[in-house]
């Protein structure tokens, strides 16, 4: 079976955004948005070298409120890929799955509670199936008490990285006892960690 980095996208591999409004404050909307947090491409192209499978798995709730078209999405998601590939040949991502799906979103077809949501494991369980994945030797890296909270419920290790909402999601974690395995400053020293760790364990 294999092992993988479950990875979320945005406040992970690619930079936070400001929003137009308000309201989509922390949304990525558009390509030109797109950025990699500094050592992103690094981090994916080390993961994959030591036999990882580099899965994303992205709430993109955006959709279902109307402010972004799966096309769009699509674009943005090509853009991650290309700058990724361009910082380092070999930061290549399996597979990303992500979930358009909000209870109160304004697009009918994707306004409701739906599984794959994190911190639902729909996408991870997705994943697991169509890549032969074994999730107690995998991992669950992001910004967010969603994202903790899913790798919970799918049996994963977590790591929560500073970059992003990070800081913020900590505290959650702490409030609700989310179990948190190592606190990282980005997704270079997660991937970092995960290879001392098991190093440690051979």
């Amino acid at each position: 079976m294999n092992k993988a980095l479950f990875l979320d996208r945005d406040g992970t591999i690619v930079k936070e955004v400001e929003g137009k409004t308000p309201e989509t404050l922390g949304y990525l909307l558009t390509v030109e948005e797109v950025e990699l947090i500094e050592g992103s491409a690094e981090a994916i192209a080390a993961a994959r070298k030591s036999g990882y499978k580099i899965i994303v798995i992205t709430n993109q709730s955006a959709v279902a409120r109307g402010w972004l078209s799966i096309e769009e999405l699509d674009r943005i998601n090509q853009k991650m890929y290309a700058l990724l590939k361009e910082a380092n040949p070999e930061a290549v991502i399996d597979a990303l799955y992500y979930s358009p799906y909000h209870k109160d979103g304004v697009i009918e077809e994707y306004s409701l509670e739906h599984n794959s949501r994190k911190p639902n494991t729909g996408m991870i369980l997705e994943a697991q199936k169509e890549h032969n994945i074994e999730l107690s030797g995998s991992w669950m890296i992001g910004d967010s008490f969603s994202d903790m909270q899913a790798g919970v419920n799918a049996g994963l290790h977590n790591i929560l990285v500073e970059t992003g909402y990070g800081k913020t999601a900590h505290r959650k974690c702490l409030d609700e006892k989310v179990k948190i395995d190592f606190i990282a400053s980005n997704l270079f020293d997660a991937v970092k960690y995960i290879a001392k760790t098991r190093e440690n364990r051979q």
